[in-house]
């Protein structure tokens, strides 16, 4: 017994370190939930045996446990990361998140442009449900019969309510092949069911382009991961090549990305002006101004988003909106308007830490507010069951009509 438990103070003295100072490697990646700096120096780790007497409690209860509980105990890296999980708990912030080794690997993906998965875009609402934002065309949820507005219960058999998005996609993800089974609530459905899906390895198109009829310009941007830049630039070098009367930006179910691509992204569409504010602990300040140098600065534009244009979309959209640049047509976005630098721990397993929000060039607050179009349309199931856009149609009378 006293064995066992020096490697529990041991280890307890780790987490105890690890809760009171984030003083670990930080990797400059995103995945979808923002991006952000350094605000502050970190404080420095207590030495062994300096805890504060706070600690002690947490000894007690777990030398409490050790003796007296009847069942199996688990592992002292499973009391770690639950330690690490109800700390996180207690900060009130849903975007504060820890993912084991195993999962954190698997969320690495996202930003490469290609993962192993069923090929839809999620998000957590307000409610801890998980909500299908958009299957994608073609891929394994849309032929499934996914449908957007569809609620995730279950994966497998394993509760999902209530875990962080980057907890509840893990698990959704997993090797090409490989099934998954989902429980899904579904409006209109009066009982949950379930839909199995074969895993395969998604490509993600960063960037679709096409000219409409009456010479209108579209493209639109699925993500901002690390290609998104580069294939937006070659996609408006030749749409602007064909004059077109108008251009409409889609950023519709685009989650977000890097925040220096939405950066660039928007200064295609701006030509002077910011893009953003970061502000973060202790009233730091960070502004993001316009790079300048844009291929579509001129051009009528109109920018498509929903309730699925999350994070870098918001930024790009209300740095747009802001400017009297172009006009906001669709729904208002998801609000995801905090900024989480990642770093990833010494056994792989990662911790993301809300460090600032973000807010428009004229101040306002992205977070749990979005971003209100100037025209809202809705984009009902009935529409999409019958292969109607209501707003595209909508952009593209208004770039005909100015009205």
């Amino acid at each position: 017994m006293d064995s066992t438990v020096r490697v529990v103070q041991g280890l307890c003295k780790v987490l105890a370190m690890m809760v009171l100072a984030i003083i670990i490697v930080s990797v400059a990646f995103l995945s979808g939930f923002g991006a952000g700096f350094t605000l502050a120096p970190a404080r420095s780790a207590p030495a062994v045996g300096e805890e504060p007497p706070e600690f002690a409690v947490f000894w007690e209860a777990w030398h409490l446990i050790e003796n007296e509980f009847y069942g199996e105990l688990p592992t002292m890296q499973e009391v770690t990361y639950g330690a690490i999980r109800g700390m996180l708990m207690a900060l009130g912030d849903h975007d504060t998140t820890f993912t084991d080794p195993k999962h954190a690997a698997i969320m690495r993906e996202d930003i490469t442009g290609s993962f192993e998965g069923i090929g839809a875009i999620v998000n957590m609402l307000p409610n801890g449900r998980l909500v299908i934002v958009e299957p994608l065309p073609g891929r394994p949820a849309a032929r499934a019969g996914l449908q957007r507005g569809d609620l995730v219960i279950k994966v497998d058999d394993t509760p999902i309510q209530n875990m962080t998005l980057t907890e509840a996609v893990s698990l959704i993800r997993g090797p090409a092949g490989t099934t998954v089974r989902l429980t899904i609530l579904r409006k209109g459905v009066r009982e949950p069911f379930e839909v199995t899906i074969v895993r395969e390895r998604i490509e993600l198109e960063v960037v679709e382009s096409r000219m409409l009829e009456d010479g209108i310009a579209y493209v639109k941007l699925i993500e901002f991961n690390a290609k998104a830049t580069q294939e937006l630039k070659e996609a408006l070098r030749g749409l602007m090549a064909q004059n077109p009367k108008g251009l409409i930006l889609d950023l519709r179910s685009n989650p977000g990305g890097y925040l220096q691509t939405s950066v660039e992204v928007a200064g295609q569409f701006l030509d002077e002006g910011l893009v953003l504010t970061e502000r973060g602990k202790g009233g730091l300040e960070k502004k993001y101004p316009v790079e300048g140098g844009g291929l579509a600065t001129e051009v009528p534009l109109v920018v498509l988003v929903n309730v699925g244009s999350a994070s870098a979309s918001e930024i790009v959209a209300g740095a747009i909106q802001d400017s009297g640049r172009g006009i906001l047509i669709g729904e208002r976005t998801f609000g995801k308007g905090s900024v989480q630098l990642p770093h990833t721990l010494s056994d792989g397993s990662e911790l993301r830490i809300t460090i600032a929000r973000w807010f428009t060039p004229k101040g306002r607050e992205i977070q749990g507010v979005g971003i209100i179009p100037d025209i809202e349309v809705e984009m009902t199931q009935e529409d999409l069951e019958a292969g109607r856009d209501p707003q595209l149609e909508r952009a593209v009378e208004y770039l005909l009509t100015g009205k």
